[in-house]
């Protein structure tokens, strides 16, 4: 199916944006197990996407797929207008896990990434105590990861992703291991930082409010291989804070949401039967 727009209201201006990402008929196989294929998307340079599937489904391996971490069967990858073949510069990632390494503090976690990018001990001593600080970090530089809540977990790891300054941030889950309090808290951080500084972000999640609250627009994922349902615009202005969650936009679309991957779960149900 194409793309949505649930009752004609339109995304924010994005339509005109130059593509930073393209993604052309592009399938990933394990063996003879097909993930996904005919996967076609265009993310532009500065909104956030949301993905959305039922479990296994392919998002984190599409995730995967983009960045360059995994190798595609068919079709191709492109950031600014470069075949993905393996991990590009201007490119970062944020695990649902945390991904910290357990041995260094926060301010040596945060600057891991400029390290690996060959970045001046100078520049990495200026820029890490900003991410620190834009991450509600500060006070914690000489903690060690175990010292810290999933929480602070998890914004250590944002703040390592967002100091290497990406062109394109790829998120896998990053809330999903965190309690519902702390979840939102972090979801309306992510997006104010987001508005002082748009880029392209995917963002994949199990949450469907998650998606249309953080998403410009949100790709369904449908099917066994799976394969792009649907995308729909979301047509919430920014910034976007809690009362976004009561609008009535907010809650048409999560229904719309909600009702497709519903007819996809009892579809299963009926297989398995």
């Amino acid at each position: 199916m194409g793309e949505t727009t649930v009752n004609a209201v339109a995304a924010p201006a994005l339509a005109d944006a130059k593509a930073r990402i393209e993604i052309e008929g592009v399938g990933k196989s394990y063996g003879d197990l097909k993930v996904f294929e005919d996967i076609n998307l265009t993310f532009g340079e500065r909104e956030i996407v949301t993905v959305v599937g039922p479990s296994g489904c392919g998002k984190t391996t599409l995730l995967r797929c983009i960045c360059g971490l995994l190798p595609i069967n068919e079709g191709a990858v492109r950031i600014d207008g470069v075949n993905v073949t393996e991990p590009l510069p201007g490119v970062a990632m944020v695990f649902q896990h945390f991904g910290l390494f357990p041995w260094k503090t926060v301010q040596q976690n945060v600057g891991y990434g400029l390290q690996m990018a060959g970045v001046e001990k100078a520049v990495i001593a200026e820029k890490v105590p900003h991410y620190i600080n834009l991450v509600g970090l500060t006070g914690f530089e000489t903690a060690y990861p175990h010292q810290l809540s999933g929480g602070m977990q998890q914004r250590c790891g944002l703040a390592r992703a967002l100091a290497t300054e990406p062109s394109v941030l790829l998120m896998d889950e990053p809330f999903a291991a965190i309690d519902a309090q702390t979840r939102e808290i972090l979801q309306l951080e992510l997006l104010r930082i987001w508005e002082s500084r748009p880029t392209t972000m995917v963002f994949v999640t199990h949450s469907i409010e998650e998606a249309v609250l953080m998403g410009d627009r949100v790709v369904v994922l449908k099917g066994r291989p799976s394969s792009v349902f649907e995308v729909i615009d979301v047509g919430l202005p920014h910034p976007r804070n809690r009362d976004t969650l009561a609008s009535a936009r907010f809650a048409e679309v999560r229904e719309h949401v909600w009702s497709n991957l519903m007819d996809e779960a009892r579809q299963a149900e009926f297989e398995i039967k």
